[in-house]
C-alpha cells in the first residue's frame, strides 16, 4: 500500500486551509451549504432555463432580420415600405450604406450566452457576412450585414435579447445571501464572544490572576459552562484560603516548640552540652520548615501586577554577587510583565542560588520572545545535570547533593507554571546547566 507524501496528507492540507478559530469554522459551516445551494440554483436557472430562453430569443431576432432582408431582395421596389413596416412591427431600425464593404470584426464577448447565441443564429439564418457591435447606440445592438450593393445596418433593441428576470434573479440571490450572512455573523459573534470570554477568564485564573465571576451568556451549554466555572473559582478560592490559614497555624505550632528548645539550650551550661551544635540543628530545622511551608503554600494570596523584570534580576544578581558568585547579565530592553513579584523573586532566587552553589561563573540573559512571552536563561559552568535525570530533578525532594532539600527547582517550576509559563533544563554553552524560563508578558 503506497502512502501519500507527508506534506500532502489530506488532514494536514485541511488544517492549513481551514480557519483556526471557532468563529471562522462555524461561519464556514454556514457559508459552504449556502454557496452550494446558490451554485445549484445558478446551474438550474443560468445553465438550462436561461440558456434555452437566450437561444430562442436570439433565433427569433435572427429569423426576423433574415426574413426582412429576404423580402426586400424579392421585392426591390417595395424595400423601403418593407423596412419601415418591419421597423414598426419588430422595433428594428434599418440604415443602408450603399457601396460600402463590411469591415471584418471579432465577435464581442458580453455577460451571458446571448452574444454567442445571436452570432450562431445569424450565421445559420442569414447566409451572409455580418458583424456585431455591442456598444452601438444606447439600448441597441447593431448588426451590420453585407448585401450585394452595400451594407445594411440593423439596430436591435437589447430588450429583445435579454431576459428581464435575469437581473431580478441575481439581485434577489445576492440580497438573500448578504442578509443570511449578516444574520449568521451577528448570531455567531454573540455565541463565540461568550466562549472567548470564558476561555480568557479560565486562562487568567490558571495564571493566578483573579478575573472575578463572569456573566453567563450565550447558548444554554455556554451558560452552563460559565456557571460551572464561577463555582469552580469559588471552591478553589475557599480551598486556598483554608489551606493558607491551616499552614499559618502549622507554622506557628511548629515554631513554638522550636523556640522553647532554643531557650532551653541557651539556659544549659556550656560545659554540659554542645550548645552551638544544638543551635545549628534548631536553625536548620526552622529553615527546613520554612522551605516546606513555602512549597506547600505556593504563592499565597499575592496578586499579579506589572513588574520590572530587569530590575528584579539585577537586584537578585547583586545579592548573589555579594555572596561571591561571578554573575554576568545580558538584559535587553525588557517590557514589564504581569507577575506576582515576590513569587517570581522566590523562583529566580532559587535558580540563582542553585547555580551559585555548584558553579563559578553564571550568565543571566533575558529578552522578549514573539511579542507575547519573556524568556529568561540562566547558564552556569558547573557540573550540570545528566539529561536522563533532568525531569526527575524537577520533582519535590529530589536533590543532587546531600546538603540540598530538593525543593528549589520544584518551587521555581511550580511558580513559573502558575504564571502560565514553562521551565526547562538543558545543557549550557558554558559546560554546565542551562535553565530556560518562559513566562507570558
Amino acid at each position: 500500500m503506497r502512502l501519500a507524501p507527508r506534506g500532502l496528507e489530506p488532514d494536514r492540507v485541511l488544517r492549513k486551509i481551514l480557519p483556526r478559530s471557532l468563529f471562522g469554522r462555524t461561519l464556514l459551516i454556514v457559508i459552504l451549504p449556502l454557496i452550494l445551494l446558490e451554485g445549484v440554483a445558478l446551474q438550474i436557472f443560468y445553465g438550462s432555463h436561461l440558456d434555452v430562453l437566450s437561444r430562442r430569443l436570439a433565433g427569433s431576432v435572427a429569423g426576423e432580420i433574415a426574413f426582412v432582408l429576404d423580402q426586400a431582395a424579392l421585392h426591390p421596389a417595395s424595400s423601403a415600405r418593407i423596412f419601415a413596416h418591419a421597423g414598426q412591427r419588430f422595433q428594428f431600425r434599418f440604415h443602408f450604406h450603399e457601396g460600402e464593404t463590411l469591415t471584418p470584426r471579432g465577435l464581442p464577448h458580453v455577460f451571458g450566452p446571448v452574444d454567442t447565441d445571436l452570432a450562431r443564429a445569424l450565421r445559420r439564418d442569414l447566409n451572409r457576412k455580418f458583424s456585431l457591435v455591442w456598444n452601438g447606440p444606447p439600448g441597441m445592438i447593431r448588426v451590420d450585414v453585407q448585401l450585394a450593393t452595400g451594407v445594411m445596418t440593423v439596430d436591435v433593441p437589447r430588450k429583445r435579447l435579454y431576459v428581464g428576470a435575469l437581473y431580478i434573479f441575481f439581485a434577489w440571490l445576492a440580497g438573500v445571501t448578504i442578509l443570511l450572512l449578516g444574520i449568521a455573523i451577528l448570531f455567531l459573534r454573540n455565541q463565540v464572544r461568550a466562549i472567548r470570554r470564558l476561555a480568557l477568564a479560565a486562562e487568567a485564573f490558571g495564571m493566578g490572576r483573579d478575573p472575578g465571576p463572569i456573566r453567563p451568556e450565550g447558548a444554554i451549554e455556554v451558560r452552563r459552562a460559565a456557571t460551572a466555572f464561577n463555582r469552580m473559582q469559588d471552591r478553589i478560592r475557599r480551598f486556598l484560603t483554608q489551606r493558607t490559614a491551616m499552614l499559618a497555624g502549622v507554622s506557628h505550632d511548629l515554631r513554638t516548640p522550636l523556640t522553647r528548645l532554643r531557650l532551653a539550650i541557651a539556659m544549659l551550661p556550656p560545659d554540659i552540652a554542645d550548645t552551638d551544635g544544638m543551635n545549628d540543628d534548631v536553625t536548620e530545622m526552622e529553615r527546613l520548615i520554612g522551605l516546606y511551608l513555602t512549597f506547600a503554600r505556593g504563592e499565597g494570596t499575592e496578586q499579579p501586577q506589572p513588574t520590572d523584570i530587569a530590575l528584579l534580576i539585577e537586584d537578585l544578581a547583586a545579592r548573589a554577587a555579594r555572596g561571591g558568585a561571578a554573575i554576568a547579565l545580558d538584559l535587553a530592553h525588557l517590557p514589564q510583565a504581569v507577575v506576582r513579584p515576590e513569587a517570581m523573586r522566590r523562583a529566580l532566587s532559587n535558580l540563582l542560588d542553585n547555580a551559585a552553589r555548584h558553579a563559578h561563573r553564571i550568565v543571566v540573559a533575558a529578552a522578549p520572545e514573539g511579542g507575547q512571552m519573556l524568556r529568561i536563561v540562566i547558564d552556569d559552568d558547573g557540573p550540570g545535570i545528566p539529561a536522563e535525570r533532568r525531569e526527575q530533578m524537577l520533582r519535590p525532594f529530589e536533590s543532587g547533593s546531600a546538603a540540598g532539600t530538593g525543593l528549589g527547582l520544584a518551587i521555581a517550576r511550580d511558580i513559573v507554571a502558575a504564571h502560565g509559563g514553562t521551565l526547562r533544563l538543558d545543557t549550557s554553552p558554558l559546560g554546565g546547566l542551562r535553565v530556560a524560563v518562559t513566562i507570558p508578558l
